[in-house]
């Protein structure tokens, strides 16, 4: 893959592909703190000597948990480093997931964000749909959106984009301002976005899918397992480099609490996926 591929623009700045998800530094269930907080912290900085340019985040991992390992660890950071959170949700004594859409709800959210990261202004945030916590679910999103282009305005937010929405809802919200990028699932076993994501490429604007490599169940097929011993690879590895092939928009950020895992990940991104082992992984059964 040449160097032109894996870089792509967002939020004025040209993205490594090859990004980090912080929600695995915070306890089980992505609630508490981790087991072991230097780990963490010590991921963090392996991830940016590494290249990573681009972390996502969220103050209700944890909750507040990720942000403050990420101030902790990278507090000030360098001007490339692009932190992308989400607000639209907030988490029960229980570490359940609700929905907070209200123009205070999102208020006090992005303050929890730019307080637990230590910034005055949010580099991008995504709205996240709660309709259904584990798919996009169609309904208005205007209120919730023009409370965070309120922010914007008042300068506590540079960019805005959407999680876990509709194609439609994309398109409502472009209607209202502009969208830099979409966060939803997508992976080999999960390819129901392919349209948008097309779409979106055609449009230069940034998708990122979030569990990459098949979440709280990672993914698993012959046909993954085939093609990543054809080429001395793991199989997230190969999951990984598909998507990084499958368009030159797709923005990566697989999680990990651990360095070696983390390394692993980036070598993704030195993987060429011949033609054959492309047709067999798009051939094969989710």
């Amino acid at each position: 893959m040449s160097d032109l591929l894996l870089t792509f623009p967002l939020a004025g700045r040209q993205i490594n592909r090859m990004g980090y998800g912080a929600m695995q530094l915070a306890g089980p269930g992505v609630f508490g703190p981790p087991a072991d907080r230097q780990a963490a912290i010590n991921v963090l900085r392996a991830a940016v000597d590494a290249g990573v340019n681009m972390i996502d985040t969220s103050d209700f991992y944890g909750p507040h948990i990720t942000n403050q390992l990420i101030k902790e660890a990278l507090h000030p950071w360098h001007e490339s480093l692009c932190i992308v959170t989400k607000v639209g949700c907030f988490r029960d004594e229980k570490g359940g997931w609700l929905p907070a859409f209200s123009a205070d709800e999102l208020a006090r959210a992005v303050d929890d964000n730019l307080k637990n990261l230590g910034v005055d202004v949010l580099d991008v945030v995504n709205l996240r749909s709660m309709f259904n916590v584990q798919q996009p679910q169609e309904g208005s999103l205007d209120a919730p959106l023009q409370a965070l282009i309120k922010l914007k305005e008042q300068g506590l937010i540079r960019h805005i984009g959407l999680s876990n929405v509709t194609p439609k809802q994309v398109a409502d919200a472009q209607a209202m301002t502009e969208i830099v990028c979409v966060q939803n699932l997508y992976n080999l076993a999960n390819r129901q976005d392919d349209q948008l994501v097309d779409s979106l490429a055609a449009q230069g604007v940034a998708y990122v899918p979030f569990f990459p490599l098949g979440g709280f169940s990672p993914l698993q097929s012959a046909e993954l397992t085939d093609v990543a011993k054809s080429l001395n690879a793991t199989p997230m590895q190969v999951a990984l480099a598909w998507l990084l092939q499958r368009s030159p928009n797709i923005l990566l950020i697989p999680g990990t609490s651990s360095v070696a895992h983390l390394h692993e990940n980036m070598a993704a991104k030195d993987l060429h996926l011949p033609a054959e082992a492309l047709e067999k992984l798009n051939g094969m059964s989710a």
